[in-house]
Formats: structure tokens, sequence, C-alpha cells
């Protein structure tokens, strides 16, 4: 019995030409200034249709809907943390961090990105905020993440960790968080890069003793 090979008629997903998405990641730039300056509740997207030359309809072509043009916008923030890691994802152990320190020299840098940060994460414990979710899932995963490298570095010398590890991991976000606050509020008196690293050296040398950082 002769048999007839059958070729795969399946159709590969089309890939988005190189001009949408340059278009696409202008616009998502422009809501993260737009957010960041009125919030996603005032903020509009015939605001942002202005500063990229559409209209409100092609937006939406693009994107959908307002919802998912805010976690595009919170994706990229996201990106530009990890940016200039080789696997775009933060380290364990104590790289951790000294990763952590240098995101805040990097986010002293970059006040826009801040500003649209520090703003939706407030707005996002209102009811039905369509970045709740992102948020709790952020946090909860960070959260768990410092903790982590706090039992990996326990671990390596050989004490056991100790229970203030998860209030040490949710004080240092809390203390990164909050500085942001305080630097875009009084940029002049506050120096991000310098007390965000104070804060977490004394923060992780709580929990790990004099000079866990220094390795």
């Amino acid at each position: 019995m002769s048999t007839v090979k059958r070729q795969n008629t399946a159709k590969r997903p089309a890939q988005p030409r190189p001009a949408t998405v340059a278009r696409r990641a202008e616009v998502v730039r422009s809501a993260l200034d737009v957010f960041g300056a009125k919030g996603y509740a005032n903020g509009t997207l015939i605001d942002i249709a202005e500063l990229v030359d559409m209209t409100p309809a092609g937006i939406l072509h693009h994107f959908g809907s307002k919802d998912q043009l805010l976690l595009e916008v919170l994706s990229y923030r996201d990106a530009t943390d990890v940016q200039d890691l080789d696997d775009q994802h933060i380290p364990g152990g104590i790289d951790l961090f000294k990763h952590l320190i240098r995101t805040a020299a990097a986010n002293a840098q970059r006040a826009g990105i801040v500003q649209a940060f520090v703003v939706l994460s407030a707005e996002s414990v209102t009811e039905d905020h369509p970045a709740r979710h992102y948020f709790d899932d952020r946090y909860r995963t960070l959260r768990r993440e410092i903790a982590e490298a706090f039992e990996v570095v326990c671990a390596e010398r050989g004490v056991d960790a100790p229970e203030t590890i998860h209030r040490a991991a949710a004080s240092i976000l809390a203390v990164m968080d909050g500085l942001q606050v305080q630097w875009l509020i009084d940029p002049a008196d506050v120096d991000l890069a310098e007390t965000s690293e104070y804060a977490i050296r004394v923060i992780v040398e709580s929990v790990l003793g004099s000079g866990a950082l220094d390795d």
C-alpha cells in the first residue's frame, strides 16, 4: 500500500512588521508618560494619541483596550529593570541585593519611568483597578525572591536562616518604593541612589551581619 505524505498546512502566526513593532513601542512609551503625569484614570487615549499623531481608534487597533495598553506599559517598565542582565532576569543570592542597589541608581536617571510606577502602584489599591493583579503578583514574587536570596546566603555561610528574612524582604521593597516618592517630590534633598543603598545595606546586614555586601 502506497502512502502519501501530507504537508503540514498549519499556518504560523504572522510576525508583525518592524514598522508596526516600532509604532507600538512609541505608543507604550507615550502612554507611560501620560499615565505617569495624570494617572491611569485621568490619562486618556486622546492624550496618548496626540503625542504619537494617531487617533484613539488607531491605538485600540494596536492594543484592543486601554486596560491592555496599561499592562503593556507595566511590562515595558519591568523590562527596563533587567535589560542589562545577560538572562533578562534578576540574579539570586547576594547578587540580588547588589542588583537592587544598581537598580536604585539606574532609577535616579529615569524619573519618567519611576513616576509612572509610583502613580500606578498607588492607584492599584483602589477598587477594580486593572493593574491590581499585576502589582499584587509583582510584590508577592519579589518578596519571595528576596527571602530566597537570604536563605541562599545563609546556607552558603552555614547559618540557620532567621525568621526575620520575610519581614526584611518586605521592608527592602517598602524602603525602595517609599524613597522614590520622596525623591520625586524633592530630588534636591533626597539622593535616591545613595539613600537606597544605605537602607538596603542596613536591612541586609541586620539579617546577615556587618559587611555582608562587601564580598
